[in-house]
């Protein structure tokens, strides 16, 4: 596969669009994960408690990206992309101006679930551009923009030293204000935008096993990343007593890999087998998630992290190639659906960690819990390969092929 035939087969433009926005909007998404260890010192939180809080953000994404992505198919992507970046303001001067108690920050931690909900805008706004051939590497450019989470976790911090944790929510409205500019000029509706169905026909998807399949490998690689991303903060300054900032950078240094790689796993997804991919990082997954789970010293932890966040981060590069091959004309609200499934498991992975700790004394039980579910999903997928090959993934086949030779 040529990068020259990917870059004139699309529209370049509204592919850095979708990035930009969904890169600024998950740094927002993030935000209180990356803040987690200030709120939480302000407000005596225990660990149960700190684990709830950074993942309602997830759960608020996991509930209005269906809603999201119903709009995306129905008024197009843009038009839905600009009332998600402007309805986001709302939470961050909330932030900013009034919350104060855990109730509050609660309440707009839900509302910035809209944020995390630009997953099923972005990914259909880049994908509807491209062909099946190039569907990886696209959707993997759009997907890196959960890099946002790394500038979480950097700046907010150190931002965070300076002018307390309600500034730097404030100080987020100025990046979000002019990726709204940005959008509103470059991004454009590809002409293949199906036209607007029925209501009830949008919801047949929920009728297909496929469609359940996906929620679950998602769920995994997706919720590990985000969920990390939202709670490693908080993991390396408990567990092993890194200063705020620190604990910071080292987080970023986490999320950066899961992020990076993303566009790799769906160039890779592309150029062998999204399925191939995905039983492959499956097992590295459960792998370094057990190895992470027995909370070995510092520098060998950060090296497993590291490594299973890449995994994580290839792997929804890799569910993505899959997903617009099986449901080409339903991608907004299968993205929306898929995208949702993801954020119920990054919700409840920071929330098991929070919940064990405090049970267990541990952190390590939560770990072994993510390490269980990629195990599970690699044995699944070894269970649908047949059927999915006689099925859907074969009419794709040929084209892989004529990937791999070239």
């Amino acid at each position: 596969m040529h990068l020259r035939d990917f870059a004139r087969s699309g529209h370049p433009a509204t592919l850095f669009s979708a990035f930009l926005y969904f890169d600024v909007s998950f740094m927002v998404w993030v935000l209180i994960g990356a803040l987690g260890v200030y709120i939480a010192r302000d407000l005596g939180l225990t660990a149960s408690q700190k684990g709830i809080l950074v993942a309602l953000p997830i759960l608020g994404g996991s509930l209005f990206r269906v809603a999201m992505g119903l709009l995306t198919d129905r008024i197009g992507p843009k038009k839905t992309g600009m009332i998600g970046q402007l309805v986001v303001l709302l939470p961050l001067v909330w932030g900013w101006r009034f919350a104060d108690d855990l109730p509050q920050l609660m309440a707009l931690g839900l509302l910035l679930g809209v944020a995390g909900a630009s997953f099923a805008v972005a990914l259909p706004l880049a994908s509807r551009w491209y062909p099946p051939q190039h569907q990886g590497l696209a959707m993997g450019i759009a997907g890196a923009g959960n890099s946002g989470t790394v500038l979480a976790s950097l700046f907010a911090p150190r931002l965070a030293e300076g002018l307390g944790w309600h500034g730097v929510f404030g100080l987020a409205l100025l990046p979000v204000v002019l990726t709204f500019a940005v959008y509103l000029m470059l991004a454009k509706d590809s002409p293949e935008q199906p036209p607007p169905k029925p209501w009830g026909s949008y919801f047949t998807v929920l009728q297909e096993a496929d469609t359940w399949w996906f929620n679950v490998l998602y769920g995994v690689t997706f919720g590990g990343f985000v969920g990390l991303a939202s709670f490693l903060a908080i993991f390396f300054y408990d567990q092993y007593g890194l200063s705020k900032v620190m604990a910071g950078n080292f987080t970023a240094l986490c999320v950066f890999a899961g992020s990076m790689f993303r566009p790799l796993g769906g160039y890779l997804a592309d150029r062998f087998g999204g399925l191939r991919m995905l039983k492959i990082l499956f097992g590295a997954i459960g792998t370094l998630m057990l190895g992470v789970g027995l909370l070995p010293p510092l520098a060998v932890v950060t090296i497993l992290l590291f490594l299973g966040m890449s995994c994580l981060g290839m792997g929804n590069g890799s569910v993505f190639q899959l997903v617009p091959q099986r449901f080409r004309q339903e991608i907004g609200v299968v993205t929306g659906v898929v995208g949702a499934a993801g954020g119920v498991g990054g919700f409840l992975l920071p929330s098991f960690l929070g919940i064990f700790k405090d049970l267990t004394g541990s952190y390590g039980t939560g770990f072994f819990l993510l390490a269980g579910m990629a195990c599970y999903c690699l044995m699944a997928l070894r269970c649908l390969e047949r059927d999915w090959r006689a099925t859907w993934l074969q009419d794709f086949a040929p084209t892989v092929v004529q990937i791999q030779a070239d």
